[in-house]
């Protein structure tokens, strides 16, 4: 629903100190039974075993989990690279929810990448 290429650039640019840290370039969504399909495409100089991508979230304002998909490899020669969540469960009413990503190295990022959820 959402095209993040511009924001990534933009964050990449206003926080040099998170230059390794995994950048979400993209987000798709999609309303799929009762549950969301989430479509999360990142960026990572992943460089082997020792320091990659390895997962994302799906918080709320709050920063409650509500969804988490492991990575449970390097994309060292596939970059970036799209991963699919389904089944999160969004609360009545929850209009916008965040991304977050996480490299094996670095742990968790500090950008939030905002995703609004149509009605």
């Amino acid at each position: 629903m959402i095209r993040n290429a511009l924001f990534a650039l933009a964050c990449l640019a206003a926080t040099p100190a998170l230059s390794e840290a995994p950048v979400i370039v993209d987000i798709q969504t999609e309303k799929s039974g009762m549950g969301w399909r989430f479509d999360v495409t990142i960026s990572h100089p992943d460089t082997g075993w020792d320091h990659f991508a390895d997962g994302w979230e799906v918080v709320d304002e709050d920063g409650n989990r509500l969804g988490y998909r492991k990575l449970l490899h390097p994309h060292v020669d596939e970059q970036p690279f799209t991963r699919s969540l389904s089944s999160v469960m969004v609360p009545d009413g929850v209009r916008t929810l965040y991304i977050r990503a996480r490299c094996s190295r670095d742990l968790w990022s500090d950008v939030r990448v905002a995703v609004e959820m149509a009605p």
